[in-house]
């Protein structure tokens, strides 16, 4: 089915190619460390196109494959975590925006039935939602696992975060930048949630690095989805000094990148 496509239905990423976001947030540009040798994450090398056959994707020669686009925080989350933990890894396109991909048939008979991104292929398996990915993730692979003390605190932020910190902002956002309409009810109704749980976490954040305590887990990945985007919600994120100085922490993280030089850019 994928004959057509170069290298075994492999669309190859020119090496040290970067992909580029439409807006720039030129600080945290400027506070982006540089890759060290040796402890960055592996860069993704391939993509597979929007329709790609299922079979041939968990065939990839990578060990896992990250259903995603570049828009979604949610995808970011775990991309995040894979690039962060250097795993070897392949992002699988998913034309959101142009073709409608996770609200066709193929889709959600192929890959989630929940018709939603991201979707994480490991071993012959696909695991969809992000925080379900996470725990996974950390559950396999040991990087950024909550010690057992922890694990209930991390599922109650995970919670929090899918419930309200990332559900109100990420609706706002995409309100905004995505469709047409501009400021209604609905949008400062999200704006003033969206604020509201951003308090919550500022606070948390005030007297801790990160949100379990003294390293970074699954729940600061869960958090981080939608925070470095670039796009203009109305809020002043500078008024959250605490979470301004964790998303610099998180920053400084050898592999750290932002989310569009991370995932694939899809037809618009």
């Amino acid at each position: 089915m994928l004959a057509s496509f170069a290298t075994h239905g492999v669309a190859i990423w020119p090496e040290k190619r970067r992909f580029r976001p439409v807006f720039r947030l030129r600080a945290l540009e400027t506070l982006r460390q540089p890759h060290r040798p040796g402890l960055s994450a592996r860069v993704p090398d391939a993509k597979f196109p929007p329709g790609a056959d299922p079979q041939a994707v968990e065939d990839a020669v990578s060990e896992y494959q990250l259903h995603c686009f570049r828009e979604s925080g949610n995808s970011y989350k775990v991309a995040l975590y894979l690039a962060l933990a250097g795993l070897d890894w392949t992002p699988v396109l998913v034309d959101y925006f142009k073709a409608g991909e996770t609200r066709t048939q193929r889709y959600r008979e192929d890959v989630n039935a929940m018709g939603e991104a991201p979707v994480l292929t490991h071993k012959g398996k696909r695991y969809s939602q992000s925080g379900v990915i996470l725990t996974y993730l950390a559950d396999t692979t040991g990087h950024f696992a909550p010690t057992p003390d922890q694990r209930y605190e991390a599922l109650r932020w995970i919670l929090f975060d899918n419930h309200k910190f990332t559900s109100y902002y990420a609706t706002l956002r995409f309100m905004l930048n995505f469709m047409p309409g501009g400021e209604t009810p609905v949008t400062e109704f999200l704006r003033t949630r969206a604020k509201g749980a951003y308090a919550v976490v500022d606070k948390h954040l005030a007297d801790k690095p990160f949100m379990l305590g003294d390293k970074p887990t699954i729940a600061d990945l869960s958090l981080a989805g939608y925070v470095f985007y670039p796009e203009p919600t109305g809020i002043v994120l500078g008024d959250y000094q605490a979470v301004e100085a964790w998303k610099e922490r998180l920053m400084a993280l050898p592999g750290f990148k932002l989310p569009y030089d991370l995932m694939p850019e899809g037809p618009r």
